[in-house]
């Protein structure tokens, strides 16, 4: 069972929600704001042979055909 933390969390959100209009805009800007931050970081790895090696094992590419440019620079090294 969870405990009164929760149900705080979630009545102080309902009110948040009710007083706040715009919260669903704010909520995607911060989102959407993660996404790119993360994209961004994944095009900066991918700039270093080590980084392209990260990224294929963190995302697990047994295809390395697939992806001429990370393809082209691991093969150079």
């Amino acid at each position: 069972m969870r405990d009164s933390s929760h149900s705080d969390q979630i009545e102080r959100w309902a009110r948040y929600v009710k007083s706040h209009p715009d919260w669903k805009n704010i909520h995607t800007s911060f989102i959407d704001a993660q996404f790119e931050k993360a994209s961004s970081f994944i095009e900066k790895l991918a700039q270093t042979k080590e980084g392209q090696e990260k990224l294929v094992l963190l995302y697990k590419i047994k295809n390395v055909n697939g992806y001429p440019r990370l393809l082209d620079t691991l093969q150079e090294n």
